[in-house]
């Protein structure tokens, strides 16, 4: 397996090296982003088959927040609507059409939801 030729400093992955013992890198850590509470989110179910063979999924997007809470939060949609999914990009993704019925679990839990789409 041949070698990936690296042409430029962000090839390396977004490392920092530095010979100054007294370098602050501080400025190079992320900071923590926190989650909203469910009443100042804005999230927008539509539901979608482009690009899954004619399978249809309903996509919530808009959550504004860290990475764990996101898929919590999918991970209860899924258990709730007894069907499977996945987390990807920011959005979450149930298997079928359960737009409405997300919709209403996502109120209940204090979200504001918006329909998108047909």
């Amino acid at each position: 397996m041949a070698k990936k030729k690296l042409n430029s400093l962000s090839d390396l992955g977004g490392f920092v090296f530095s010979t100054n013992e007294n370098e602050n890198f501080s400025a190079f850590v992320e900071k923590d982003q926190k989650t909203l509470s469910p009443k100042e989110q804005y999230l927008e179910a539509h539901f979608s088959n482009k690009g899954r063979g004619g399978k249809t999924v309903t996509v919530i997007s808009g959550f504004q927040g860290i990475e764990y809470d996101l898929k919590t939060l999918g991970k209860l949609l899924k258990k709730k609507c007894g069907v499977g999914g996945s987390v990807k990009d920011g959005d979450i993704i149930i298997q079928g059409n359960y737009r409405d019925k997300i919709m209403q679990i996502l109120q209940k839990e204090g979200y504001q939801v918006k329909r998108v789409g047909g």
